[in-house]
């Protein structure tokens, strides 16, 4: 099971994410940190494949929740800047 965790690891570092949009860098890096923390805790709680698996899935939507927090951070940040362009112009 350690080698499917560090052939996990290995193919997240080298697949790289230069072509991923935010979204996607941000769910699949939850996906791996969560597979690997759940891998270690699995092994101490006896089955680290179950435990990567459930930590792949809970790092997955950690991921994609905190991207979604992003992009409403960013959006909010835009029209604030636009509704101060618009009151500077008047």
């Amino acid at each position: 099971m350690k080698k499917i965790v560090v052939a996990l690891v290995a193919v997240g570092f080298l697949g790289g994410c230069a072509d991923m949009t935010s979204t996607q860098q941000r769910a699949a890096t939850g996906t791996l940190g969560g597979a690997a923390g759940g891998a270690i805790i699995g092994a101490i709680a006896g089955n680290a494949g179950l435990g990567a698996a459930i930590g792949a899935g809970a790092g997955l939507v950690g991921g994609l929740v905190y991207d979604k927090v992003k992009r409403d951070e960013q959006a909010a940040y835009q029209q604030g800047y636009a509704s101060g362009r618009a009151s500077q112009a008047n």
